[in-house]
């Protein structure tokens, strides 16, 4: 569309999807290569992103539905702390070790790399990250262990943060910018959509989520990477529904 740095392109539905077709064609190539060398059956290969679909360049998440089952437009896929922004498929292909058609609901985030790499190879990274392994998802064992919560600070956007525990996600956003700051809470078992804010019917949960984000964070470093609204807590009065 021309906008946002990118050159115009006549037809820039069709431009994205080549780069799809093209991409995924030369990930075939690297595949035959690895089967060609002998060490397909014994190669961990992984296949993810880190984060949803662009809406930037004419990309146009919403005409793909690029971020399904959940919602990709601007405001909800890449850049938001929504689930469409963060809630990514990984595919993970392994013969030696992965059998055929396993599938996995165990939530986890790309800083999971370090530990599961390390426990695949039998390396003791120590308490130097805060990741957790997913390999006994890859091996469909039944013996994994998951976080506790998982948080995201994102400064960009009008300032946003998210705290997940469990099934329940606090999501707040305009922490930076001129609008009101919201404070959102919802149950993704029931709503995973996000479209339901239950913060004014469940205060027990914002006050354990408050507890963990102000045992946790920490200030950035980089200044423009911080959220002054941060350093006073995370809770604020609720928005009605």
């Amino acid at each position: 569309m021309g906008d946002i740095g990118y050159f115009p392109h006549p037809n820039p539905r069709a431009a994205y999807a080549a780069m799809i077709s093209y991409f995924d064609e030369n990930i075939g190539k690297l595949v035959a290569q690895v089967k060609a060398k002998g060490i397909y059956d014994n190669t961990l290969i992984i296949f993810t992103s880190d984060n949803g679909p662009s809406f930037a360049g004419g990309a146009d998440p919403a005409f793909f539905d690029s971020a399904r089952p959940f919602r990709g437009e601007k405001g909800r896929g890449k850049g938001s702390v929504y689930e469409g922004g963060v809630r990514i498929p990984m595919i993970a292909t392994w013969p030696d070790r992965i059998a055929p058609g396993t599938v996995s609901d165990h939530p986890s985030v790309q800083y999971d790399m370090v530990a599961t790499l390390a426990d695949i190879v039998g390396y003791d990274v120590g308490e130097g990250t805060d990741g957790v392994s997913f390999a006994p998802s890859l091996w469909g064992g039944e013996q994994q262990k998951k976080h506790g919560f998982m948080l995201w600070e994102f400064p960009e956007y009008g300032g946003q943060v998210a705290l997940r525990m469990g099934d329940w996600k606090v999501v707040r956003q305009h922490l930076k910018d001129s609008e009101p700051p919201t404070l959102e809470l919802y149950d993704l078992a029931h709503d995973s959509l996000e479209m339901h804010n239950l913060a004014s019917k469940h205060p027990e949960i914002l006050q354990k989520a408050a507890e963990i984000f102000e045992r946790e964070h920490v200030q950035s470093h980089v200044e423009r990477f911080r959220i002054p609204l941060l350093e006073n807590g995370l809770l604020a009065e609720p928005e009605e529904e």
